[in-house]
């Protein structure tokens, strides 16, 4: 989990679902410690946008994950304002539905 941006009013974390003790063996599958192969195992990850005003959050994994990559990778290219950052986040702000919870 690594925290990208956190402003006032936004935050947004990398949320890497398989560790390193998941990585898969070289053929797909990945083997247990007595050398039996395991089932495939997709690489799975997501962003957590929290908007801090609303107190909710959402999740974007599958092709909303990928999207927003394609977001952080043009900011790598050309650095953003922080008002362009937070005008992008605004738009996946409108799909949170989710309460921010603490565990």
């Amino acid at each position: 989990m690594h925290t990208l941006y956190d402003s006032e009013t936004f935050s947004v974390t990398h949320m890497l679902a398989n560790t390193e003790s998941d990585a898969q063996h070289p053929s797909g599958a990945s083997r247990t410690e007595h050398g039996a192969r395991r089932r495939p195992v997709l690489a799975r990850h997501g962003f957590e946008i929290v908007d801090k005003r609303s107190g909710k959050e959402v999740y974007l994994d599958g092709s909303w994950a990928e999207l927003f990559q394609q977001h952080i990778a043009a900011w790598q290219v050309n650095t953003p304002t922080q008002e362009e950052v937070e005008d992008t986040l605004e738009q996946y702000a409108g799909l949170a539905q989710n309460p921010v919870v603490m565990h």
